[in-house]
This record gives structure tokens, C-alpha cells and sequence, in this order.
């Protein structure tokens, strides 16, 4: 075995990783148009793309008068009611920022110009049946359009990609979700008759980014269940093993009912590979919303004592993950990058894990052999 590297040259090669990590920034800005004004939007769409320096020159809601106060909160110098007035404002050079409930997907998005560029809140629709209309709608309008999986352009998330093709983690063999937190539903007033919640509006984040780690798996097992203290909700607990052969061990596990104060609350995604770990905390959901910081670690496969060195991060997954997904798509539009990772084929996948996953969770369990 060769000999481990010292503690200094580890730490180099971690720094020269990450030093070159980037959100996606078009050469030239497109102006942004959005469709919504609700919490997401405030949080961390109009945040970020003021980080980015993307200019918004228009936000619609339904809500003429929600869309206004924001609007002028946020010195977006137009605001609409309607779709129809949106779109006959929009730039034909303009991207769209569709942040809606997911239900409403469908009905807006056939108002679009054609060959528009389409920035679309996730989930991709609430069933494989509305993913599958909202893709068939993007190829027959001619869409530039891109769902909006933000966890892939978290800052710690693309470190940890950054120290895995620098070869620091080798051939990934383990990915483990674990979030155990307590999440205030009520903020989202949508959610309390959603026929689906906890996998399609959470964790849909976590097997998105599997994907893009390592691919669809083979098939997956899982089960979502309620919580007495949101009996009014569908599930919001969840465990799900994702198959992706003998020698990979996928899953998530996710609890969000842990209403016991921040001592033991935790939020994290871990790698295993054959050179090393990664581990990043998601902390936008610890004591949610105020949040705490997100994180990044590196551990080195070694026969000395190995320890987990903190990786350096510039931002957190609220609001810089949503400079990345909007910059993406405008990289991608221009013709500067020639592939988009969220794209809507891509993201019409991640849909249908997650309709596996619910079609798993309601098969009966293998049943103990007692009568044998």
C-alpha cells in the first residue's frame, strides 16, 4: 500500500480541489421574468439572483396585490396578475422562473412562448402522469427548459464533486441521506390536502442528487408513512434503499416530526469511496427556517488514524444552489455549455423514481415465515 500523504499535502490538495469551484454565469445576462411570489421565491430566488447580479425585471402572481408588495420590496420594477400580461411584457430574450405549487404546472405553462427558456420549480408535477404531460408540453413548445433540482449546485455539494474528480474519493460505493428534523409544514398552506408529500416535495432533492451521482438504479424499496403529529398530512417520514447492485449501498432515511429541540437534529448526504468519505450537513434545515450554515468534511482512506478535515465552502445551498440552476440554464441557452444536468428529460427520471418509490411503498412487506 503506498505511503498515506502527509497532513499538509492532504490539505493542499483539498484547497487546489475546491479552489476552482463555480456556479454556471452566462456570458451575457438574460433578463428574468417570475411566476410566483411565495416563500421560495422570497428566500431564495430573488436572494440569489441579486447575489448573481441576474436582473428580474418582472414577478407575477396570481395575487396582484402579493405580487406588487414584493415587487416593489425587492425593486423588481414590474409586477403583473395574470400570466398573459407577463408574457406580453417579457423580452423574447427573457427566461421565465415558473416557482408555482407544482399542481399548477400544467396550466401555465401552455400560456409560454414558444422556444422560450423555462426555469420550473420542482417537483416536475405531483404524479408521473403530469411529469410525463409537462415533458411532452417542453418538447412540443421547443422549451430551452430546466426543472429546478437546486442541491446539485450547492456550494458543498459541488466541493464534494470537485474532491471526487481530483480522485480524493475514488470509486463511490456508499451514499447515505439521513435527515432527522422538525419542518413546519404549515408554512406551505398547499401541502395540507397534497396527496403526496414527504418523497415528492422533500426528498425528491436527495434521489435527484443520487442521480446525478450515480445514475437510475436498478429498482428500490422503500415506505412513507404518516405522523401522528400531522395526522392531517400524507407522509412525511420515509426510508428508501435504492438498488444499484452487490456492491453499492444507497438509501435515505428521513424523519421530519423530530420536534426535540436542535441537540440532536441532523441533516446530511455521505460518500464512501475507496480513496476517502465526503459529508456535507444541509443546514437550511436545521431549526428550519432560520437554518444554521452548511458544511463540508473530508476524511482520507488510510492505515493511520484518519480524521475528518473541514473542506472549504464559499455560500450555502439558500440562497447561491439558485444562482446555479438559473446561471445553468442561461449557460446552456447561449450555447456556452453544451449540456444542462437538470434538464427536463433528465428531470422527468428523477420522476420516475420517485413514482417507483411510492408504487414500493405500497406493496405489504415480506411477511415473517412463523407457520414454517
Amino acid at each position: 500500500m503506498p505511503k498515506p500523504q502527509t497532513a499538509e499535502s492532504l490539505d493542499a490538495r483539498i484547497a487546489a480541489a475546491v479552489q476552482a469551484v463555480r456556479q454556471p454565469r452566462p456570458r451575457q445576462v438574460r433578463p428574468i421574468v417570475v411566476i410566483g411570489a411565495g416563500g421560495i421565491v422570497r428566500a431564495a430566488h430573488l436572494p440569489a439572483y441579486e447575489k448573481a447580479g441576474f436582473s428580474v425585471i418582472g414577478l407575477m402572481d396570481q395575487d396582484r396585490d402579493k405580487a406588487a408588495a414584493l415587487a416593489a420590496e425587492r425593486h423588481i420594477p414590474h409586477s403583473f396578475g395574470a400570466v398573459a400580461e407577463a408574457v406580453s411584457f417579457a423580452p423574447s430574450d427573457a427566461v421565465f422562473d415558473v416557482a408555482v405549487p407544482a399542481s399548477q404546472l400544467v396550466h401555465i405553462l401552455p400560456h409560454l412562448p414558444h422556444k422560450a427558456n423555462v426555469l420550473i420549480q420542482k417537483p416536475m408535477g405531483e404524479t408521473l402522469q403530469e411529469a410525463r404531460v409537462i415533458r411532452d408540453l417542453c418538447r412540443s413548445k421547443g422549451f430551452t427548459a430546466a426543472v429546478n433540482f437546486s442541491l446539485r449546485y450547492s456550494p458543498n455539494n459541488l466541493a464534494v464533486a470537485a474532491l471526487a474528480s481530483s480522485g480524493l474519493l475514488g470509486e463511490i460505493h456508499d451514499i447515505e441521506v439521513q435527515t432527522s428534523t422538525y419542518t413546519p409544514w404549515h408554512l406551505w398552506t398547499f401541502l395540507a390536502t397534497a396527496p403526496r408529500l414527504e418523497i415528492l416535495y422533500h426528498s425528491i432533492h436527495y434521489f435527484d442528487l443520487i442521480r446525478s451521482w450515480l445514475g437510475n438504479p436498478q429498482g428500490v424499496y422503500a415506505r412513507t408513512v404518516k405522523n401522528p403529529h400531522t395526522a392531517n398530512l400524507a407522509a412525511t417520514r420515509t426510508i428508501a434503499i435504492l438498488d444499484y447492485g452487490n456492491s453499492k449501498r444507497v438509501f435515505v432515511a428521513t424523519n421530519h416530526n423530530h420536534n426535540f429541540g436542535l441537540d440532536h437534529q441532523h441533516s446530511f448526504i455521505q460518500w464512501e469511496g475507496l480513496n476517502g468519505a465526503a459529508r456535507i450537513t444541509m443546514g437550511v434545515n436545521l431549526g428550519y427556517p432560520t437554518g444554521k450554515p452548511d458544511t463540508a468534511e473530508y476524511a482520507e482512506r488510510s492505515l493511520d488514524s484518519p480524521r475528518w478535515r473541514p473542506v472549504p465552502i464559499s455560500g450555502n445551498n439558500f440562497p447561491d444552489a439558485f444562482m446555479g440552476t438559473m446561471g445553468a440554464l442561461q449557460c446552456f441557452a447561449e450555447g456556452s455549455i453544451s449540456t444542462l444536468p437538470s434538464h427536463f428529460e433528465d428531470a422527468f427520471q428523477t420522476m420516475a423514481l420517485v413514482e417507483a418509490l411510492y408504487r414500493s411503498s405500497e406493496l405489504p412487506g415480506q411477511p415473517l415465515p412463523l407457520d414454517e
